[in-house]
């Protein structure tokens, strides 16, 4: 097994930066749910981190290279787990998607699935024999991404299956891709889009309305976002201090401390911290760039920059659903929100990027 030379060679800045994000995420946990049915969240929050930081700590000593290798046997691996989710998984607000765990945790297998799926995409994108992505790769790609997509929309959860494609995405872009494909890409999702809306489940379109006029129904499907525009509104520049959001402390926003922790953060913070917080997420993103732009080889720049598009959907898809110009999908802020399953899969995936970035050391 590769090793590094020393604990300089990790891209403490990125550590840094991770760790800051988490505090404010924690903190912020704690004023929106100190006085609620969720007042334990916090600390769970704090195992959460720590624990995390294991997790990275083990996929850095493996080297990636070893971990592109066991991708087919990681994917069966996920696929498996996913129907056993689907079959046997704990259902919460009607969606089977988490497997128990001992102590009241719970596993949500679907969000590991976005590591797998970038490990995945690096090793077939550095495979091509050609300088361009073909036809029969890409159609490939598309069908190893699509499966778990499928069985994940089936629990029902369409957000985090949305996750999945930035990987793809910015992979085939990065590797060489025909316009004459992309041309076609966008043809066909035109076509699909009136196919699809009768596919889509009735919360689905609901919710896809509610982007569009939020007030045409105020006290159902349009309530979480009026609310949530409601509180970033009622912020201003400075906020009106930790504890004491109106919207958050007199629970007008239903469980402010996970997809909508945005709103809580941006009423109690105000427009400042919102820009403190967002120029910390943009360093983030600087950070992982670089580390792709440094990597050894082609899967090492494949796996970084995929990591970073997955970071970026999340972060774009959240705080625009949080104002009402995305649908509302579920989709949590990393590092941010609250939730075991998301912190660890985000962990574990800067643990990728700090890996590739500790292999440039390795003579």
């Amino acid at each position: 097994m590769a090793t590094y030379r020393s604990f300089k060679d990790i891209d403490w800045a990125m550590l840094v930066l991770t760790l800051t994000l988490c505090m404010i995420g924690i903190l912020q946990i704690y004023s929106a749910t100190h006085d609620s049915i969720w007042k334990d969240a916090w600390w769970k929050q704090i195992i959460y981190v720590v624990t995390g930081l294991m997790l990275m700590w083990i996929i850095m000593t493996i080297d990636y290279h070893t971990l592109l290798g066991q991708v087919p046997i990681l994917y069966i691996v996920l696929i498996v787990l996913l129907i056993v989710t689907f079959i046997m998984g704990k259902k919460v607000f009607g969606a089977s998607r988490w497997i128990p765990m001992p102590l009241g945790f719970r596993l949500q297998i679907s969000e590991f699935a976005k590591l797998v799926i970038v490990l995945m995409v690096a090793r077939c994108l550095t495979e091509l024999k050609g300088d361009t992505v073909e036809l029969w790769d890409l159609l490939r790609l598309i069908a190893l991404v699509g499966l778990p997509m499928v069985l994940v929309m089936k629990q029902p959860d369409l957000g985090t299956s949305l996750t999945y494609l930035p990987a793809l995405i910015v992979g085939i872009f990065l590797a060489g891709l025909r316009w004459q494909y992309v041309l076609g890409f966008v043809v066909l999702l035109a076509i699909s889009i009136p196919i699809g809306w009768p596919l889509l489940l009735p919360y689905q379109k609901a919710r896809l309305a509610t982007m569009v006029d939020p007030y045409a129904d105020p006290h159902g499907t349009g309530y979480q976002v009026i609310q949530s525009k409601i509180a970033v509104g009622q912020g201003g520049m400075w906020g009106r201090g930790a504890t004491h959001g109106t919207q958050t402390q007199l629970r007008f926003l239903p469980v402010p401390h996970t997809d909508f922790i945005f709103s809580t953060f941006a009423e109690e913070h105000g427009f400042v911290g919102v820009v403190v917080t967002m120029g910390l997420y943009f360093l983030l993103l600087m950070q992982l760039v670089q580390n792709a732009q440094t990597a050894p080889d082609r899967a090492g720049m494949y796996i970084c920059m995929g990591v970073a598009s997955v970071f970026l959907f999340h972060i774009l898809v959240n705080v625009g659903m949080v104002v009402g110009q995305m649908p509302v999908t579920g989709i949590p802020l990393p590092l941010l929100s609250s939730g075991g399953s998301s912190m660890w899969s985000m962990f574990l995936m800067l643990g990728l990027v700090n890996n590739v970035r500790l292999r440039r050391f390795v003579n």
